[in-house]
């Protein structure tokens, strides 16, 4: 296995379509453009092997919740000995405007649990990621973690998913050892 691709969300239909789950569903259009579906369960989670550009990649999507999605990625990481600089991590951003698209090589967690949870349990940051803009933070009356697990509303869902193309292609080139490309195509570009 070549690289480890996670989509970060949570389990349960109730989360289907909240701003947290951003990575699942950025996900699930890589599946379908791939013609593959994350059924197998092991590691903690749902996953398939695929191949892209002849890359082997093992598609993951953590279902231990958001806070504990380090153990599911350290697991699959161990067993294919991927290095974390082939860990690619998809998921949602609070501080990045609604549909905006940002690659990172690494870095801290932002206050995403999810990275935090990942840079714990493989004991660095130095994995890739591609942060995905959910709108900007919610009204100070509103704590953060009750408004990541909100449903988008038609417009944003419209607004985020409109930017998968681009995510998918994103991680096709990190990939193929062009993550330059990748940042010159989603870095800083205005969503649709």
């Amino acid at each position: 296995m070549d690289y480890l691709i996670v989509g970060l969300g949570n389990p349960g239909l109730q989360y289907t379509t909240t701003r947290h789950n951003t990575g699942w569903l950025a996900l699930d259009r890589l599946c379908e453009k791939i013609g593959v579906e994350t059924k197998r369960l092991k590691f903690k989670a749902t996953c398939c092997d695929a191949e892209i550009d002849g890359k082997k990649v093992l598609l993951l999507r953590p279902q231990t919740y958001m806070n504990a999605s380090g153990e599911s990625v350290r697991e699959a990481a161990m067993f294919y000995r991927i290095p974390p600089e082939h860990i690619l991590v998809l998921c949602d951003d609070t501080a990045i405007p609604c549909g905006e698209v940002r690659i990172r090589r690494s870095g801290s967690d932002g206050g995403h649990r999810g990275l935090r949870s990942i840079i714990t349990m493989l004991g660095t940051d130095a994995f890739p990621r591609i942060r995905i803009g959910v709108s900007e933070k919610p009204p100070t009356t509103m704590d953060l973690k009750d408004w990541v697990v909100r449903d988008f509303s038609e417009e944003e869902l419209k607004t985020v998913s409109s930017r998968f193309d681009d995510v998918c292609e994103a991680v096709r080139l990190m990939v193929t050892d062009q993550t330059e490309k990748a940042m010159a195509l989603c870095n800083g570009k205005r969503n649709v």
